[in-house]
């Protein structure tokens, strides 16, 4: 008797360590064989700002790409989360830029470019409508419909605009930023419309993180080292205010439409705060490991411009002066794809692509799981409770 209750609690503690440590299983299913398809900005782009201009980019030189000694057109010194995401659904491949040449787009693809926007013509760049538009054009000779209805699409676009409007109307009133913050997300409402109507049913959209809290930001409006830029943080809140209920109402309307929203607002400012980013195991969250300034954020990579680089890159939260490093886009990947409701909601990755693809959502997306980190930060319990989450993955 007591050799089989030994044996049946061996059994039962490899059961468990197997669920929590196997990214590719959810109480026993497999993560379907399915695509991810990324769009947005820099924070996304695996390489396609590299093809798109006869400009030498220095994304596609040393220092970027440190990590994995190879500097192939991502905006950091390796890995960005989407890679490790496709990682975590079992897609073997990296996901590869839309504009590389013979690149296999079997399992999806990225067609996200830095500087990109959702208004406006950006300069060497595609808005998210051409990128959609992009995808379109692709669709009918690599993706059947039936792929693309299971496949995830993950957005994260908009600082740009917010970026460009505040740079372009520095002693805007609040009534002209509110009026901006509406045309902005009634875009991006727009353009997630045409892609459903394209046959994507799964979307993944990420907020907007704290802009003004950018080392390049906090450099150019001379912020000092502690200090983030708070006009460009009230924007990217009121714009992140509106996503949730916003795709709240999407999914209402269309049966089959399918949605998280993730935290990526707080999932920074919570780094960047002193007493916490040790526990996040980052030294240096105000400043860039690459770059020249007070908060070495400006020029990473540009042969005109003599930029420092830090020694240890995995200490530091931002690699330049806007993006971040493999190390936190790690962390990023596995709060995407494993987090509780506090980071990620309704569903995370995890569980969003083994839900039945054409089933209404079961859940909603919910404020009170989303207040800011300045609203809670009185108590450490759900930023606790995150790190611990995070850590079983």
């Amino acid at each position: 008797m007591a050799v089989n209750c030994s044996l049946a609690s061996v059994l039962g503690v490899f059961l468990v360590f197997t669920l929590f440590h196997n990214p590719n299983t959810v109480a026993g299913q497999s993560i379907p064989a399915v695509g991810l398809f990324t769009f947005g900005d820099s924070n996304f782009d695996a390489g396609n700002k590299q093809n798109f201009t006869t400009a030498n980019v220095a994304q596609g030189f040393w220092p970027y790409g440190k990590s994995r000694d190879n500097p192939n057109g991502k905006f950091s010194d390796g890995l960005i989360a989407p890679d490790f995401v496709a990682k975590f659904m079992g897609i073997p491949i990296e996901i590869p830029p839309v504009l590389r040449l013979n690149v296999n787009v079997s399992r999806g693809a990225s067609f996200a470019v830095a500087d990109a926007t959702l208004l406006g013509a950006p300069v060497e760049s595609w808005t998210l409508t051409q990128q959609i538009q992009r995808f379109n054009l692709m669709k009918a000779g690599n993706w059947n419909d039936d792929f693309i209805k299971k496949s995830l699409f993950v957005i994260y676009i908009g600082a740009n605009d917010y970026l460009n409007f505040t740079k372009n109307n520095p002693v805007a009133d609040a009534s002209a930023q509110q009026a901006f913050v509406t045309s902005v997300t009634n875009k991006l409402k727009s353009d997630i419309t045409l892609l459903s109507n394209s046959g994507a049913t799964k979307f993944v959209i990420q907020t907007l993180a704290p802009i003004g809290c950018f080392p390049i930001v906090r450099q150019d409006y001379k912020t000092g080292v502690e200090n983030c830029y708070e006009p460009l943080n009230d924007l990217a809140k009121q714009h992140n205010e509106k996503i949730g209920p916003m795709l709240n109402d999407m999914a209402a309307v269309s049966s089959g439409f399918q949605f998280t929203v993730f935290d990526f607002y707080n999932v920074i400012l919570r780094r960047t705060q002193s007493n916490l980013s040790l526990s996040y195991r980052f030294l240096k969250t105000n400043v860039s490991c690459c770059g020249v300034g007070t908060h070495d954020a400006y020029g990473c990579g540009l042969p005109n411009v003599h930029s420092k680089l830090c020694e240890y890159q995995r200490s530091y939260l931002f690699y330049d002066g806007r993006h971040n490093t493999e190390k936190a886009q790690e962390q990023f990947g596995h709060l995407l794809f494993g987090a509780n409701p506090n980071v990620i909601q309704p569903m995370n990755i995890r569980e969003l692509v083994t839900y039945p693809a054409g089933e209404p959502m079961r859940e909603v997306w919910l404020p009170t799981l989303s207040a800011t980190f300045q609203d809670r930060h009185s108590s450490s319990s759900s930023s606790r409770g995150y790190e611990l989450y995070t850590e079983s993955l």
